[in-house]
């Protein structure tokens, strides 16, 4: 047996023998790059306390690896069509490792800012890599089953972040959360040369660079603009994204829809099938990555659960995902993917419903439904949209098309965040606001809190420090024999003691009943979106769409035709 597998993939005579354990390895690279983001929620607070960040310097460490995953994806993608696209998930694993490991090295927000970003771009190689080599190596009939268990990956990760973060922070410091991806980026990488076979286009015309670059701009704009605006307001930086974003989004799609070999074509989003299924996935990682933002907040802050104790109790969710995932590997040859995505809507829709019913009495069996009921939704629908997506591209156009799913997945789980996380945010402040009203609460201690529910905790905690130090006085003065002093310290230490339980019960209730408020603006955004999506998906007997053929793609018109 060769050790490093040589043998193209398109030369082969017969289904690659390897195939099952070549995805194991396509799934490893795709478990990281999700968890690279899922973990830092959890690894937050120890980088804020240890770097001393600021709330704008925490927010760029999260999203400076988002905003190049999310622009590159498309050029990339078409580049490791063309050239290799185990040539790019090879080299996208070596540059996300190397940014691991410099991001486990710096010691300021500005190196750890750029550690992600180096990250995001060697996501950005992998994540469209991984679902090309995946329709590559499989033929069609097993194509379904293999991306069941690429969107399982994807959900798996979203829970196992927070958990893998929360063992290492119990006796390591928040670099371990970055190193913790080297030795997988680097097992990853013997697994691709030893059992993923090489592919690229056999037929491939030049890259359409031009619109490429444009994709890089308008995505990018538009990424930076989710970003900057819902979180550091709508000044110049935000607003000029804006007009980038809409600008470059014009040039982009005129550019490509004259283009006789465009980056991506345009005119495929006017068919039914495929415009579904992307609305579909930007929605549901809008409504998952805005509840992920929001209630791991709940469990770590409100409930007091350690890291390692939230990552636990996010497991229901992705045990979810895999019985959705093996119920819609069932259920869409049998009944079709409208059925089966709008149910997984529903699904997801109801149970952001639920969690409107959270109050400051709310425990975490009240959270556990919710979370199952999200995590079989993720696994009912995303499955069959990522296989329409995919079948909409010929073989030439692999890497494109996984580019394509990846950044409606991406600009939806942005928006979740943005749109969820300012909806949050702002009723959070509200709350908070009218819980104090009327108590001798400082301007500047509430303004503070209602920065955020940690914020407001510190503040709680402050508060309690300094009728401790109160206390402690009052103990002295007894002690000197001054007793009318003692008395009068102690009476300011129960009432400071009691402000502060008074405030922290304020902070939790407040943040409590926003998060209610913002599943309830999830759920609305989520079910206007399975009207859309039902709208949309046409009826068809089978499961899956129809491979477009090669010889129809060499004809943007007929392409067109071929993946209604």
């Amino acid at each position: 047996m060769r050790l490093v597998m040589n043998e193209p993939v398109e030369g082969m005579d017969r289904p690659y023998a390897r195939r099952w354990w070549a995805l194991l390895v396509l799934c490893l690279s795709l478990l990281i790059i999700v968890m690279a983001n899922t973990a830092l929620t959890v690894a937050a607070p120890d980088m804020t306390q240890d770097l001393g960040l600021s709330s704008a310097d925490l927010q760029w460490v999260i999203d400076g690896y988002t905003v190049p995953y999310a622009a590159l994806m498309l050029l990339l993608g078409a580049i490791g069509d063309k050239y290799s696209r185990r040539g790019a998930l090879i080299l996208g694993l070596v540059v996300f490792g190397g940014g691991a490991v410099a991001g486990s090295l710096v010691d300021s927000s500005t190196g750890v800012i750029a550690a992600r970003a180096v990250m995001g771009v060697g996501a950005a190689l992998i994540m469209p890599a991984t679902l090309s080599l995946l329709a590559a190596t499989f033929p069609r009939e097993e194509r379904a089953k293999a991306i069941t268990l690429w969107t399982a990956t994807a959900g798996l990760a979203i829970a196992a972040g927070p958990l893998v973060a929360g063992a290492l922070l119990e006796d390591h410091g928040w670099s371990s959360t970055f190193l913790i991806n080297v030795p997988v980026a680097a097992l990853a990488i013997v697994g691709a040369l030893v059992l993923v076979p090489p592919s690229r286009a056999a037929h491939h015309d030049r890259i359409d660079h031009v619109g490429g670059l444009l994709s890089v701009v308008w995505i990018g704009s538009l990424v930076y603009m989710i970003i900057e605006g819902p979180h550091f307001g709508w000044g110049v930086k935000a607003v000029t994204a804006a007009i980038v974003a809409g600008a470059g989004l014009v040039a982009f799609v005129v550019w490509e829809l004259r283009h006789p070999r465009p980056v991506v074509d345009v005119r495929r989003f006017a068919h039914r099938r495929f415009a579904g299924s992307n609305l579909a996935v930007a929605l549901f990682f809008l409504a998952v990555f805005g509840a992920f933002y929001y209630l791991t907040q709940h469990l770590q802050f409100v409930l007091g659960y350690d890291a390692l104790d939230t990552g636990v109790r996010m497991l229901p969710l992705a045990g979810a995902v895999f019985v959705g995932s093996a119920l819609t590997g069932y259920l869409t040859p049998r009944i079709g993917m409208k059925i089966t995505v709008t149910a997984g809507m529903v699904g997801g829709t109801v149970a952001l419903a639920l969690l409107t019913q959270v109050d400051a009495a709310s425990s975490y069996g009240d959270l556990v439904l919710p979370l199952a009921i999200l995590g079989l939704a993720i696994g009912l629908a995303l499955s069959p949209c990522t296989d329409a997506i995919m079948g909409a591209f010929p073989e030439a156009e692999l890497g494109v098309g996984g580019a394509v799913n990846d950044t409606s997945l991406e600009l939806g789980g942005s928006l979740g965040i943005a749109i969820l996380g300012s909806v949050l945010a702002s009723s959070y402040s509200a709350h908070l606001s009218d819980a104090t009203a009327g108590s001798e609460l400082p301007a500047g201690a509430l303004t503070t809190a209602q920065d955020s529910v940690g914020a407001g905790y510190a503040v709680a905690q402050g508060i309690g420090d300094k009728a401790r130090q109160l206390g402690e006085q009052a103990a002295r003065a007894g002690h000197a024999g001054n007793a009318e002093k003692a008395a009068q310290l102690k009476e300011q230490s129960g009432q400071l003691a009691q402000g502060a339980r008074r405030m922290a019960e304020a902070v939790g209730s407040s943040f409590s009943d926003a998060v209610a408020h913002t599943s309830l603006i999830g759920a609305v955004i989520l079910g206007v979106g399975t009207v859309l999506v039902a709208v949309l998906l046409p009826r068809r007997s089978g499961g899956h769409p129809q491979e477009v053929p090669e010889r129809v793609a060499e004809e943007p018109e007929l392409t067109a035709a071929a993946t209604r």
